[in-house]
C-alpha cells in the first residue's frame, strides 16, 4: 500500500512557514473543524514560538464559543492577521481583535464563501452588491475591526452603470480541512458530516496557488474504493490525510446521522415553547410566514418562528433553507446551528449563497441587537465586543421580505401577559432602539432603495421602514403609547395614520390553533 500521503497533525503542520495564510474550513459547533490540525498547530508554537506572524482566513466562526477550534491558534506571535466571517465562536481571537493585537477583518460569510472560487479560477476578486452601505463598505469601515487594520480589502466600483463592491483575493498558502473517508490517493468524501461547506473551493484554490493541503479524516480506505459521486475533495488536491477515529461531527453529538442525511428520524411530538414575551413576539412574526415559502431563521427568538408557527396550526407549506447549504429538515439551535435534522438536500455553501444573493429567501426571520431610526440594524459589534456579520449581511439583504424579532428592551425586562394585554412590570436596562447603531450589519437606506419589506416586531411594537425612517404599525393592547414605547426610544418614528392593535389572541396562553389574521 502507498500511503505517502498519510501524516500526522504534527508532522503536516511542520511544513507550515512563518508569514503563511491558512485558511481554515468547517462553522462554530464543530462542524467538519479540523481539530487536530488546530492543536498540533498551537502545540507547535508553544513549543518552539513558530511559525509566527500567520494571517488565518475562517469563512465562519470556527469555535465552540469557549477555548476550543480557532482559540487554539490565538495567541501573539502566532497570529498577525485574521479574516473571519463570524467571531463570536472564538472569543480568544476576538480579544486579541479587539484590544488592537493583531490586524482584524470581518467580511460577509458569503461573500468570503464565493470569494474562493475566485481565487481557484485566478479571477481579481468577486463583484457583488452584498455590504453595501453596511460596515463592510468602504465609505464606512471596510470591515476593519481596529486601528492596526489598514489596508483596504474591499472597494466600491461602479459597474454596467450600477453601484458595486469588489472584495479583492489574496494569497492562499495552507488548507485545513475536515471530512469523513480518505482513500490513499486523497480522495475525500464526507458522508458523515452535516454541510460540505466551501472544501472544494478552498482546496483547489490553495492548490492552484502552489500551496499545501491537509485534510483531517475519521477513516482511511484502500485505492479505487470510494464512489466518485460521493468524492467531495478530488485527492489529486489533497497533499496531506490526517487520521483521527475519534472525530466528533460537532462538539455536541458523536454522531447524529439524521444531520447527515444517513436516516430520518421520526420527529418527536413539538413541545410548546414556554408562553412569554419572546413567543408572542415569534407568534407574530409567524403570521408572516408565505406559503409554499423558502424560510431563513436566525438564532434566538428568530430560530423559534418555525416551531410556533407548528403550534399555531398555519397551514402554510415552508421549507428552511440554512447558509451552510442545508435545504429542508428542521434547523438545529444553539451551538449546533448549520446543521439540520432530516435534510432534503445538502449542497456545497458557495452555491447556497449564489441562490440567497439572488433573491431566494422569501422570508428571513433575525436577530436585532440594536436599531436606528434609519431602520439600520447591528448584529455584530456592541460596544467592544466583536460579534460578526456571518450570513447577516447576504440574507438580510437579499430576502424579499425580512422580520427582526427581538424585546422592545433588554437586561432585566419583566412583563405581564393576561387577558389579552400587555403589561410593563420592569423596563430592560438597555434601550434596543437607539440615536445611532454602534455598527451597520443591515442598512435601511438600502432597503428602502431596492423596495424591501422590512417589518420589526417586538412584544409592544410593530415597525416598518418607509421613506422617513421607522414607522409604528402596531402597538400591543394595553400598551401606552407615550409611556411604554416613546419614552424608551431615542428617536421619533413615524406613528402610521392607520395605526392598529396587535390580535388580542397573541397574547392568550390558551392560543393553540389557527391565528390567521395579522390585525
Amino acid at each position: 500500500m502507498n500511503h505517502s500521503k498519510l501524516l500526522s497533525a504534527n508532522e503536516a503542520v511542520m511544513q507550515i512557514n512563518d508569514n503563511s495564510t491558512i485558511v481554515v474550513g468547517g462553522a462554530g459547533g464543530g462542524l467538519a473543524e479540523p481539530t487536530a490540525l488546530l492543536m498540533a498547530l498551537e502545540e507547535r508554537f508553544l513549543n518552539t514560538t513558530s511559525p509566527r506572524d500567520l494571517t488565518f482566513v475562517h469563512i465562519t466562526g470556527v469555535g465552540d464559543r469557549k477555548e476550543g477550534g480557532m482559540c487554539h491558534v490565538a495567541h501573539e506571535g502566532l497570529v498577525k492577521c485574521d479574516i473571519g466571517g463570524h467571531w463570536d465562536y472564538l472569543p480568544k481571537m476576538a480579544r486579541l481583535a479587539s484590544e488592537n493585537k493583531i490586524e482584524a477583518y470581518n467580511l460577509p460569510q458569503g461573500a468570503l464563501s464565493q470569494l474562493f472560487r475566485e481565487i481557484a479560477a485566478n479571477r481579481p476578486g468577486l463583484v457583488t452588491h452584498v455590504g453595501l452601505k453596511t460596515f463592510v463598505d468602504p465609505r464606512i469601515e471596510g470591515g476593519k475591526l481596529n486601528s492596526r487594520t489598514t489596508k483596504d480589502l474591499v472597494h466600491v466600483m461602479n459597474f454596467a452603470g450600477q453601484e458595486k463592491l469588489f472584495y479583492e483575493v489574496f494569497p492562499v498558502d495552507v488548507a485545513f480541512l475536515r471530512g469523513t473517508t480518505a482513500d490513499e490517493d486523497g480522495n475525500i468524501t464526507m458522508e458523515e458530516e452535516a454541510a460540505i461547506f466551501e472544501n472544494l473551493a478552498i482546496a483547489q484554490a490553495v492548490r492552484n496557488k502552489g500551496g499545501k493541503v491537509f485534510v483531517q479524516v475519521k477513516r482511511l480506505a484502500s485505492r479505487g474504493t470510494l464512489h466518485p459521486k460521493h468524492v467531495k475533495i478530488p485527492g489529486i488536491l489533497v497533499d496531506g490525510i490526517i487520521v483521527c477515529p475519534e472525530q466528533k461531527q460537532t462538539v455536541a453529538s458523536y454522531y447524529n446521522p439524521a444531520y447527515s442525511g444517513e436516516i430520518k428520524i421520526p420527529l418527536q411530538k413539538i413541545q410548546p415553547i414556554p408562553f412569554d414575551e419572546r413567543k408572542v413576539i415569534a407568534m407574530r412574526a409567524a403570521l408572516e410566514i408565505p406559503a409554499k415559502g423558502v424560510i431563513n431563521l436566525g438564532v434566538g427568538i428568530s430560530g423559534s418562528v418555525g416551531v410556533v408557527a407548528t403550534e399555531m396550526g398555519l397551514e402554510n407549506q415552508f421549507v428552511f433553507a440554512v447558509e451552510q447549504g442545508v435545504i429542508g429538515g428542521v434547523p438545529a439551535g444553539g451551538i449546533e446551528f448549520g446543521a439540520s435534522s432530516n435534510p432534503l438536500a445538502i449542497i456545497d455553501t458557495p452555491s447556497q449563497f449564489d441562490f440567497f444573493d439572488g433573491g431566494g429567501i422569501d422570508l428571513a426571520c433575525l436577530g436585532m441587537a440594536q436599531v436606528d431610526g434609519f431602520g439600520n440594524v447591528n448584529v455584530s459589534k456592541i460596544g467592544d465586543r466583536i460579534i460578526g456579520c456571518g450570513g447577516f449581511i447576504n440574507i438580510a439583504q437579499n430576502a424579499k421580505q425580512i422580520i427582526f424579532c427581538g424585546t422592545f428592551t433588554a437586561g432585566g425586562l419583566e412583563v405581564e401577559i393576561r387577558d389579552g394585554q400587555l403589561t410593563i412590570i420592569k423596563e430592560g436596562r438597555h434601550k434596543k432602539f437607539v440615536h445611532q447603531v454602534d455598527q451597520i450589519t443591515f442598512s435601511g437606506e438600502y432597503a428602502n432603495e431596492t423596495g424591501q419589506k422590512v417589518m420589526f416586531v417586538t412584544e409592544r411594537a410593530v415597525f416598518e421602514i418607509g421613506d422617513q425612517g421607522l414607522i409604528l404599525t402596531e402597538i400591543a393592547p394595553g400598551v401606552i403609547i407615550e409611556k411604554d414605547i416613546l419614552a424608551h426610544m431615542d428617536f421619533m418614528p413615524v406613528i402610521s395614520s392607520e395605526l392598529k392593535e396587535m390580535n388580542s389572541m397573541l397574547f392568550s396562553p390558551y392560543i393553540g390553533r389557527r391565528v390567521t389574521n395579522k390585525v
